[in-house]
């Protein structure tokens, strides 16, 4: 199973110097690393030896520029003129634009996991992840002369499938710093704007990123999509473009290992896995996916080996307590699945697939009422994913039966 990560976000509160919004993600059996911690490394590092265009003879069809990500379209340039110009004078440049966004709901942005967007794309659907309205916003800011910066933050893992895919979320938000009139008291002027929900936004530890990463997170974004749906060749295009937008960004060159892996390109997977490590020696999603690449191999020395330096950092892996909740379920323990699925859900709370299953087996414990409250919070989280209308469906049906 490949390991990825991902960012992605959305309603709103203001407060003192803090602007925020609902939620936030980010993606894959082989771990796949989105949008969340990069790497500091040297400067001079490259990736371009590890780059194999002949293998993927599509790619280049894929529209991969990294100019179109913060560009203003015609619609948004009218909206910027006739709804957040208009309230300068009045609320100031940084005031306009919060409130435009934010408070008065104009956009009425809403939360969609299915896809990374640029800022003309969130702004036309009205939604996106929370990478994709971070970069909305940081276009109309950039357009009013504001300054922009952008966190990464760290948060508790949040991990979801798609297949023989494991997804890691992660998260960014950004800072509207004063414009260049107005900058003698920046800390001042300095607004914070993130797509969580405040309880979960206070909590947050950040650290600063750049723009250049924050491009490499939406071109990385855009592969583990790709990988996804099965396009392979365009899954190629992204990760390539990832690595070379920002080569500090580890979570690319993961990617695009597990890109060469499905497409049964072993020699240079195993190459891009080996980069991670270079830049990251603690980097799991990279181990883990090597392992399996030793596995397909024959290496089983190899991969012995590097399992057992994997296990002594990582004893309890992703969904480790849920494979055991969900061998439990099949074998009728359901104390054991639920007290399984109650340690994700404890590690995990904002999973909707562990609520799920918790909520089953509740349900299968005759507890009815816990049973409906998994299965609430599990369809709280689904917002924008598959699995909602799966999750609602459930509890319709449970409610049909007098449970509540």
């Amino acid at each position: 199973m490949a390991e990825f990560d991902l960012t992605a976000g959305g309603k709103a509160e203001a407060g003192p110097g803090v602007v925020r919004r609902g939620l936030c993600l980010l993606a894959a059996g082989t771990y796949l690393l989105l949008v969340a911690c990069a790497t500091p490394v040297e400067p001079q590092v490259r990736h371009d030896d590890l780059l194999r265009d002949d293998l993927f003879a599509s790619a280049a069809k894929v529209d991969v520029d990294p100019a179109q990500v913060f560009a203003l379209n015609d619609s948004m340039s009218r909206y910027l003129n006739s709804h957040i110009r208009t309230r300068i004078k009045s609320d100031g440049v940084q005031g306009a634009l919060i409130d435009a966004l934010l408070e008065k709901g104009d956009l009425k942005l809403d939360y969609d996991a299915k896809i990374t967007r640029t800022a003309a794309e969130a702004f036309d659907a009205r939604a996106g992840n929370c990478l994709s309205l971070v970069i909305m916003t940081a276009a109309f800011a950039k357009e009013l002369g504001l300054q922009v910066r952008y966190q990464s933050a760290y948060r508790e893992e949040a991990w979801s499938r798609s297949g023989d895919l494991l997804l890691r979320t992660g998260h960014v938000n950004l800072t509207l710093g004063p414009t260049m009139q107005n900058r003698h008291d920046p800390l001042r002027y300095s607004y914070t704007i993130d797509f969580l929900p405040p309880e979960e936004a206070h909590k947050l530890r950040t650290r600063e990123i750049s723009e250049q990463t924050i491009v490499a997170m939406f071109m990385n974004n855009r592969a583990v999509e790709a990988l996804v749906r099965g396009e392979v060749d365009e899954a190629y295009a992204w990760a390539r473009a990832a690595v070379r937008q920002s080569p500090e960004f580890v979570s690319a060159v993961n990617t695009l290992g597990i890109v060469y892996s499905r497409h049964g390109d072993l020699v240079q997977a195993e190459a891009a896995f080996q980069r991670a490590l270079q830049l990251d020696p603690e980097q799991t999603r990279a181990m883990s996916n090597l392992v399996d690449v030793y596995l397909r191999q024959g290496r089983d020395a190899d991969a012995d080996a590097l399992m057992q330096r994997l296990a002594a950092i990582e004893p309890e892996p992703p969904y480790f307590y849920f494979s055991q909740g969900m061998a439990a379920l099949k074998r009728g323990d359901l104390a054991t699945a639920r007290d399984m699925f109650a340690r994700e859900v404890a590690r995990a709370d904002s999973s909707p697939e562990f609520h799920y299953w918790l909520g089953v087996t509740h349900l299968k414990l005759g507890n009815g009422s816990l049973a409906i409250k998994h299965l609430n919070l599990a369809l709280k989280y689904s917002a924008g994913s598959p699995e909602k209308d799966l999750y609602s469906a459930k509890l319709s049906l449970l409610k049909t039966k007098g449970l509540h």
